[in-house]
């Protein structure tokens, strides 16, 4: 196979895809410019599932590659951390790099010249330039580290222009928008995966483990959170390019954040591979904690003194999957609170709980004592995580890891991990926790974004090396 056929797989044309794309029109596809006041609100109802334009993309391998080529979109905190994780690879190619602060983008690109690499193409003027670097014939993968807004438009233009894309969480805002991305990975046959590093966590792969070893029994519930206090950063005026992430708690009351939380759960749970989760039950506390602080902490003046409030400072919600088991989930990003994602698992021999981590199996446990979850180490922990004991970067090497082993996949043709199914189902919650709130509570349907197809047990993270 020549490297030109090698590199540039053929994919369904920009004009073939969009003729096709009259058929989502019902669900608001590509409502980009919404509103703030309806940014959560789906045009038709969570249980209308669009008409399958595509075939699935469920355990569908990337294409074979020995280079894989990125370009990479957003050079704020995330992405300028992340960039070294590309670069870390030899058979990786950063060749195109984007932010509309030109510095930014520049600096990105210096930091690929002094890792020894070639100078990436440049996108900076303005807003939109992405979708210049997203036609590009150089970029397999366009990684995407932008605010929250720009997520969907930025997948859409990857995938229209024949680019596999993995977003930073969460990977769109809308209900409708997550159906319009499952319909374009199918429709495009490009994976659009939702970048979960606490999916790559040690404790949380080791516990993934141990589910699918039968420790815990029959799988009973989970829980997760992202419960940080980020109030100190929501108003800093440096940390944030502005303060796009503060404003989403003025328009929506629900968990603005929870992919941390459910993807580990959804894994333990073989979610959308043999169980799905069905609806979701939403509570939250008044929002207190974002205005308090302003009043001790910011000057009057500010310009943020002329925001109100809405979101919630500590949600709860519960789901309930197919087969009857129980997600916990939880987001406090508003009041003091120590770290913590909570990490639970239970079932019918025992359970986990993480932030301090401690486990309680039956036979191995008894008189109601802790056990030592270092014990279980040297048997149960990933793969992953025994080729790369102490790997590099931040985020105790999560960070490192998930961007290891998605080039591994490309550069091997094997499936992602995690696909635009976990993606939608990730981030589902989002918009659905706002409307359960909204309605007191009540409980909200979450979709199939599988189409039926969750009933087959496919592999997911608790991935089999590659030899």
């Amino acid at each position: 196979m020549n490297e030109q056929t090698e590199q540039t797989p053929h994919a369904p044309s920009r004009r073939q895809v969009l003729g096709t794309a009259a058929a989502g029109a019902v669900l608001g596809v590509g409502a980009v410019g919404v509103p703030p006041a309806q940014a959560a609100g789906p045009a038709a109802g969570p249980g209308t599932a669009p008409r399958r334009q595509g075939s699935t993309m469920a355990g569908v391998p990337f294409e074979r590659r020995s280079t894989v080529r990125v370009g990479v979109v957003g050079f704020g905190n995330r992405g300028s951390g992340m960039i070294a994780h590309f670069l870390a690879h030899p058979w990786v190619r950063v060749t195109a790099v984007c932010d509309p602060v030109r510095a930014k983008a520049e600096r990105a690109a210096a930091k690929v010249v002094a890792a020894g690499r070639p100078a990436p193409a440049v996108y900076a003027n303005g807003e939109d330039d992405y979708e210049n670097l997203c036609a590009r014939s150089d970029v397999d993968l366009v990684y995407v580290a932008t605010p929250w807004d720009s997520h969907f438009a930025i997948a859409r233009a990857a995938m229209l222009n024949g680019k596999h894309v993995g977003v930073e969480c969460p990977v769109a805002m809308r209900l409708d928008e997550l159906w319009d991305l499952v319909d374009l990975s199918e429709r495009t046959r490009r994976h659009c995966m939702q970048l979960e590093n606490c999916c790559y966590g040690r404790n949380e792969m080791r516990v993934l483990r141990m589910a699918h070893a039968g420790k815990f029994g029959r799988l009973l519930h989970g829980a997760g959170a992202y419960n940080h206090d980020l109030r100190g950063l929501m108003f800093s005026p440096s940390y944030y390019e502005g303060p796009w992430r503060r404003l989403w708690h003025t328009r929506l009351k629900g968990d603005l954040y929870p992919n941390h939380g459910i993807g580990p759960v959804a894994n333990y749970l073989d979610v959308n591979r043999g169980d799905r989760v069905a609806s979701i039950s939403s509570f939250g506390t008044p929002a207190l904690g974002l205005a308090e602080y302003r009043e001790e902490n910011v000057p009057a003046g500010d310009p943020s003194w002329k925001e109100s409030y809405i979101a919630s400072d500590r949600t709860v919600s519960l789901l309930q999957t197919a087969l009857g088991r129980v997600i916990r989930l939880e987001h406090d990003v508003s009041t003091p609170h120590p770290y913590s994602r909570i990490n639970s698992l239970g079932g019918t021999r025992g359970v986990f709980e993480d932030y301090p981590a401690r486990i309680y199996l039956e036979p191995d446990h008894k008189d109601d004592e802790w056990g030592d979850f270092s014990a279980y180490a040297a048997e149960f922990d990933h793969w992953l995580w025994k080729e790369h004991a102490n790997p590099p970067g931040g985020h105790g090497g999560m960070d490192y890891l998930m961007v290891y082993r998605l080039m591994q996949c490309m550069r091997l043709g094997l499936p992602p991990d995690f696909d635009v199914y976990d993606a939608a189902t990730w981030t589902a919650p989002l918009p659905l926790s706002h409307a359960s709130i909204k309605a007191g509570g009540a409980p909200q349907e979450i979709p199939d974004f599988t189409r039926g197809e969750w009933r087959r047990a496919r592999p997911g993270v608790d991935s089999v090396k590659p030899a």
